[in-house]
C-alpha cells in the first residue's frame, strides 16, 4: 500500500480510489474562462485540476482561481523557484515542480520549507525527454535511468524531512513509461502519478494512453492518473474514466457495449450509439450500469445478455431488454428515447434502494 496524501479533499495512495486529473488550457490571466473550465472538468468527473504559472503576473489571477475552484487546484511550475513560493502563498493545494529546473538546490529546500508549513503535497517526477546527462550512461535501459535519477530526487526531499510527495514517469514510448513506473512501485512506497506524457490527439493519444495507463492499473499500480490529450482537456476526462471501467476501477455511470456492424446489421447503427453516448453524458447513475446497443438479433439479448439493460434491432423493430429479458418491442426510431427513459427509471430505482 501506497502513502496516504491529500490534494485539498483528495486522498491518493492508501485506500484512496484512483483519482482522475487534468490540466486547464485557458491563459494565466483569464480567471473566468479558467473557472469555467474547471466546472466543465468537475462535471466530466475530474477530481484534480493543474493550473499553469508562468510568470509572476499569473499569481494574482490564480489566487482568485483557487479561491473559487471547484476542484482542488495544483500549481505547475517550471525554472523559477519563486513562483512554486508564489503559488503556495496563493493557496495552491499542492504544486508539480521539475527539481532539476528549480534553480539549485537552496531554492529547492525553500519551498520544501513551505510546502511542509502549507501541508501541500509536492509532485515531483522525471520525463525522458529531460533526463539528465549523469544518468545517460551505456548498458543502463532509460526507464532504469529514469528511476535512478527519481530516487535521487526522493532522497533529497527524505533529507528535508519532507514525505507528501507524488512521483510519476513519462515518457511518449509506452513500454518505457510502463517499465519505468514497474520499477518505481517496487522501490519505494510514495502514490504513483501515471500518464503517458506528449500522448498526441485525440485518436492516437487515447489510445496510447490506454494502453500504458491501462497496463499498470490492471497490475495494481498506479494511484492518480492523467490522460494527456492535444484536445479539449474535457475529452482527457472521458479517456480516463473509461480507461478506469475497462480495468475494473470504474466508480460509476454507465458502460456502453456495442457490436462492430457486419452484414447482419438492420439498422445504420454507428450514428445511433453516437446519439445514445451525446445523450447519455447528460444522465447520472449510482452505481455501474452497462448498456448493450446491438444491431441484429443475433447479437441481442443472448449475446449482451451480461448488460444489465440495452437494446437489438430487427429489420422491422428494436427490442429492449433487461438482463437479457426482452421488456419491450418498439419501432426502431423509438428505441433510443425509450432506452434513456428505462436507464432513468432504473437510476430512480436505485437511488430508492
Amino acid at each position: 500500500m501506497k502513502r496516504e496524501i491529500f490534494v485539498g479533499k483528495v486522498g491518493i495512495g492508501g485506500d484512496h480510489p484512483v483519482s482522475i486529473q487534468s490540466m486547464t488550457n485557458t491563459d494565466a490571466g483569464d480567471v473566468e474562462g479558467t473557472l469555467r473550465q474547471i466546472r466543465r472538468l468537475k462535471a466530466a468527473g475530474c477530481d484534480i485540476v493543474r493550473v499553469a504559472v508562468p510568470r509572476k503576473a499569473a499569481l494574482a489571477p490564480f489566487q482568485r482561481i483557487v479561491a473559487r475552484s471547484a476542484l482542488p487546484v495544483i500549481a505547475d511550475i517550471h525554472f523559477d523557484a519563486a513562483l512554486a513560493l508564489g503559488a503556495l502563498e496563493k493557496g495552491a493545494h499542492g504544486v508539480r515542480i521539475n527539481p532539476g529546473n528549480i534553480g539549485g538546490s537552496e531554492k529547492l529546500k525553500a519551498v520544501i520549507r513551505l510546502a511542509a508549513q502549507k501541508k501541500a503535497p509536492i509532485r515531483i517526477g522525471v520525463n525522458a525527454g529531460s533526463l539528465e546527462k549523469k544518468y545517460r550512461r551505456p548498458g543502463l535501459e532509460r526507464a532504469e535511468a529514469m528511476v535512478a535519477s527519481l530516487l535521487d530526487r526522493v532522497k533529497f526531499f527524505e533529507d528535508q524531512g519532507f514525505f507528501d510527495l507524488k512521483l510519476s514517469l513519462k515518457s511518449h514510448d509506452v513500454a518505457e513509461t510502463v517499465a519505468a513506473n514497474r520499477l518505481a512501485d517496487r522501490s519505494c512506497a510514495y502514490p504513483l502519478h501515471l500518464g503517458v506524457t506528449e500522448a498526441g490527439s485525440y485518436f492516437a493519444g487515447a489510445i496510447r494512453s490506454a494502453v500504458g495507463i491501462g497496463s499498470l492499473l490492471l497490475a495494481g499500480i498506479g494511484n492518480t492518473i492523467r490522460v494527456s490529450l492535444t484536445a479539449d482537456p474535457v475529452r482527457e476526462i472521458r479517456v480516463a474514466r473509461q480507461i478506469l471501467a475497462s480495468v475494473g476501477l470504474g466508480r460509476g455511470g454507465i458502460d456502453v457495449v456495442s457490436c462492430p456492424t457486419c452484414a447482419r446489421t438492420s439498422v445504420d447503427l454507428i450514428p445511433l450509439v453516437e446519439e445514445f453516448e451525446r445523450k447519455a453524458r447528460r444522465l447520472r447513475f449510482p452505481g455501474r450500469l452497462r448498456v448493450a446497443l446491438m444491431g441484429c438479433e443475433v447479437n441481442g439479448p443472448g449475446e449482451a445478455r451480461d448488460a444489465d439493460v440495452g437494446v437489438a434491432f430487427s429489420r422491422q423493430r428494436a427490442f429492449l431488454f433487461r438482463k437479457g429479458k426482452i421488456v419491450a418491442r418498439v419501432g426502431a426510431k423509438e428505441a433510443i428515447p425509450r432506452l434513456l427513459d428505462l436507464i432513468r427509471e432504473l437510476a430512480t430505482e436505485a437511488d430508492r434502494a
